[in-house]
């Protein structure tokens, strides 16, 4: 028997959770919430990790996110145990917890590097703002720092360090950075952006391992690259991608997709579970917009995501159908803006100027739009988004045109 009940619970203490317990409020539910999440802090926005936090800019308390007063959060706290036939979820504190609807949105762990000499200290991992902290403190008195990886972290960490004075490095195993996700002409746009700012970027090739100055020693001192260049770096910041945190779904039995996610329809409803919701970097869903199961690490999508749960715990039955939107700045040289995202595309349309910085480019497969990315602000979201939804061929001299 359940130790008490409560009507809404929320797995997770990112966005995804905190914007369903604003939107069941926003809504009108009247139902006791319970948030619970393993984190020292509640709720907050991640991306000043690597942005305004990381560079003193932004306080801790700048980047919570506010929540209703009557919605219980209780943080340092895991759930270990989650039934969804009973609907129970078991506490860290031994508590058992019936409820009526529940949200899991459990995020991602980082991925790690399986290479030689990732236990000296120095290389640093960013997914909170404890870790946030920790590298702001063993940068202080650094000098060469080497980011690891060529898409968000990376990029917009050297940006945050370099823009601080510091000597940055990154290291990417593609020809460009962010090619994966905006492809080449983007890539060297961005490489341009960085490099014009002191940034050097060192392109395909894969790190071999750390060393430290001696044999023995506790720190690292030195990347080596696989075909032997090495690069002195007082500190490393790795930015290799993240794992969908799936253990308690997995532990539960809920159904993981073959992009490691956690499936779900297009309500958000996980699989085969009444009553219980994904949200944010482990749900894999069945998206309309998309016409395929897409997961998505991004988050805005995650607080999407919380949005639409919401109004479904609440029995509103909605599909979700919000376009996936994601923002990226590097120091306050450049902002990106991009909506999609597009899984594949054969041909690319570039409207305005790389060279100034204002420019959008828009993804196209099989004539219609699949992505759009927009830079010093040039070209229209809104519009980018209409056209996604729609699925509709475009003639790309309209889309030059607008």
């Amino acid at each position: 028997m359940a130790d008490r009940r409560v009507e809404h619970l929320l797995i997770g203490g990112g966005i995804a959770a905190a914007t369903c317990a604003q939107t069941l409020r926003d809504e009108g539910a009247q139902g006791s919430i319970l948030l619970v999440g393993r984190e020292l802090d509640p709720p907050y926005h991640r991306p000043p990790i690597t942005k305004g936090f990381l560079a003193g800019a932004e306080s801790k308390d700048s980047t919570l996110i506010a929540l209703p007063d009557d919605v219980e959060v209780l943080t340092r706290t895991s759930v270990m145990a989650l039934d969804p036939a009973a609907r129970t979820a078991t506490l860290s504190t031994k508590e058992t917890v019936e409820y009526g609807t529940a949200l899991l949105a459990t995020g991602a762990m980082v991925r790690r590097l399986q290479v030689d000499g990732t236990q000296l200290d120095g290389i640093h991992y960013l997914r909170a703002l404890g870790n946030a902290d920790a590298l702001r403190r063993d940068v202080e008195g650094a000098e060469r720092i080497v980011c690891v990886g060529g898409s968000y972290i990376g990029c917009e960490v050297a940006a945050t360090l370099a823009a601080q004075g510091k000597r940055c490095t990154v290291v990417l195993q593609e020809e460009e950075p962010l090619e994966r996700g905006f492809g080449l002409q983007v890539g060297a746009w961005a490489r341009g952006v960085l490099e014009a700012h002191g940034v050097e970027v060192v392109s395909g090739v894969e790190v071999e391992r750390f060393e430290g100055a001696s044999e023995g020693a506790e720190r690292v001192a030195r990347v080596v690259l696989a075909g032997g260049r090495a690069l002195p770096a007082d500190v490393v910041v790795c930015g290799v991608g993240a794992l969908p945190d799936v253990m308690l779904a997995r532990k539960s039995g809920l159904e993981i997709g073959p992009q490691g996610g956690v499936r779900a329809d297009a309500q958000l409803r996980a699989a085969g579970a009444d009553g219980l919701f994904v949200a944010g970097d482990i749900a894999e869903y069945d998206s309309p917009v998309h016409g395929r199961e897409v997961r998505i690490e991004h988050e805005e999508v995650a607080a999407a995501h919380g949005r639409t749960v919401a109004r479904n715990m609440l029995g509103a039955g909605a599909e979700h159908v919000e376009v996936p939107y994601f923002w990226s700045d590097l120091a306050d040289w450049a902002s990106v803006e991009y909506v999609g995202p597009a899984e594949g595309w054969d041909d690319e349309v570039l409207a305005g100027d790389l060279a100034s910085g204002a420019f959008a480019v828009w993804y196209l497969r099989d004539g219609a739009v699949a992505g759009m990315l927009s830079a010093g602000g040039h070209g229209d979201i809104d519009r980018a988004k209409a056209l996604i939804a729609s699925g509709e061929a475009v003639g790309a001299e309209t889309l030059t045109a607008g």
